[in-house]
């Protein structure tokens, strides 16, 4: 039942209205005062405000200003006087959603509180079909649905809640280090600190002070003691960026640390005892580093307990639409505008589909964000991507196998039959996803692919 709360200051009007809706199966609560409605409005899960204008203390523009920042989403219906038009007008502008003259009649009066109470029944199921899909689609911050990404957080729940040291390979922009914090937000040592090290970002000599601390005098510029980062992430999760990186020296000594749980600092003798968890990562194939003499074949069979390999964005198209929107979601906030972008051009996702993605879901944001700054109303269109973007899109559609002299129709067929196949291929032969990207309907899809007799049935390597 919708609950509707009543706000005006003269005594017998709350309830008069109550129950003119109470009849129409509202549930409706009453106040004198705009401090008595901020009350209820703590107190009760309202589905509408229905306010007079002119109240003394706190006002209804006012109230409408409480309201809003409480939930900018609320319905309010501001009732006003003849002489009070133009405040009714301002409340308006400062996102009331209608207003209705005294003295009104109870027909318009329900009409305008039904049309009210169906657009928040609206922004209710919005929100939760939005956690839904959340919940659904989502690991921490990681975005996938994909068959490959399903696995992975699989792999996650698995061995999040154990002790063993985890080795995530993909190519940078894939999101190891959202993988590595997944796992430790969603261990035992969540309250315990979160390390993280790229070990291609310092020389050698710096990255050993980085991860073991050392002594005051260990070296020029040492003028005090500093604890390491394995000290730093004791009873934690210690996260090695680009392990591949490390020199045979570094590789020998964390070795040294995995196994014995011990180190010293540099310049140091005491040996330190710590309890740590270690998740290294990598954008480089390790059994290819051994093969070429640079990485330990011990150290990485101590950092290959658990392997998980993070794909491509180009290997799970149908995460593009899906991340796509969390991306825009994301940005809204930060858009130095009163429109919030809603939707993208269908244009545009065939774009983001035919993209290759080098930069992967990193390069898919900073695409995204771009666009969102660039974006003028509601929708992003092809022109707020940048030309460099768009120039480096591969149409991969290829008008082929026409015979000379084909007729109009046949041509047409060829065409239709290879745009089909393409976005079935680029959206993972999902055919509710092929379907948008030609801008159809999904049993037109099935009827053209029946048609014409389509082998969609993607073929395995």
């Amino acid at each position: 039942m919708d609950t509707i709360l009543i706000v005006d200051d003269e005594k017998n009007y709350p309830l008069i209205l109550s129950a003119v809706l109470d009849e129409e199966g509202f549930e409706t609560l009453t106040a004198n005062s705009g401090q008595e409605a901020l009350e209820r409005l703590n107190d009760s899960d309202i589905d509408l405000v229905l306010t007079d204008m002119k109240m003394p203390v706190m006002d209804g523009i006012e109230l409408l200003e409480h309201i809003k920042k409480k939930d900018a989403e609320l319905p309010v219906i501001m009732m006003t006087a003849h002489g009070t038009v133009e405040k009714a007008v301002e409340a308006m502008q400062k996102g009331a959603y209608n207003y209705i003259l005294k003295p009104f009649d109870n027909e318009r009066l329900v009409l305008y509180v039904n049309k009210a109470v169906v657009m928040r029944r609206v922004i209710k199921e919005n929100r939760r079909l939005r956690e839904q899909v959340r919940s659904q689609f989502s690991f921490g911050k990681i975005i996938g649905k994909s068959k490959k990404m399903t696995a992975v957080f699989d792999t996650i729940r698995k061995v999040a809640p154990t002790t063993a040291t985890v080795l995530i390979e993909g190519a940078s922009g894939t999101g190891k280090e959202l993988v590595a914090k997944s796992i430790h937000y969603n261990s035992a040592r969540r309250s315990a600190p979160f390390i993280a090290v790229n070990c291609s970002a310092l020389a050698e000599t710096l990255l050993e002070s980085e991860l073991f601390g050392h002594e005051r005098g260990a070296f020029t510029g040492a003028a005090s003691m500093k604890k390491g980062r394995f000290e730093l992430a004791d009873a934690g999760t210690l996260f090695l960026d680009e392990i591949g990186e490390l020199s045979q020296g570094l590789q020998v000594k964390l070795l040294r640390v995995l196994q014995e749980k011990v180190f010293e600092r540099v310049g140091g003798t005491k040996t330190i005892s710590v309890d740590i968890r270690l998740i290294a990562a990598t954008n480089k194939s390790l059994r290819a580093e051994i093969e070429k003499g640079r990485f330990r074949e011990d150290l990485f069979y101590r950092l290959n307990v658990v392997h998980i390999v993070l794909p491509q964005l180009k290997e799970r198209p149908e995460d593009i639409r899906p991340l796509l929107y969390h991306f825009i979601d994301k940005y809204k906030s930060e858009r130095n505008s009163d429109i919030p972008v809603t939707r993208v051009e269908q244009e545009v996702e065939r774009l983001f589909y035919d993209y290759n993605w080098p930069g992967n879901v990193r390069e898919l944001e900073n695409v995204v964000e771009r666009a969102m700054v660039m974006c003028p109303g509601d929708t992003i269109r092809v022109a707020d991507l940048s030309s460099d973007f768009r120039e480096n899109v591969t149409d991969v559609l290829q008008v082929e196998g026409i015979p000379p002299n084909a007729k109009l129709y046949d041509t047409l067929v060829n065409v239709e039959k290879q745009m089909i196949l393409h976005a079935l291929k680029k959206a993972n032969f999902v055919q509710a996803h092929a379907a948008e990207l030609l801008g159809i309907g999904k049993s037109g899809l099935n009827q053209k692919i029946k048609k014409y007799n389509l082998d969609i049935n993607p073929k395995q390597d």
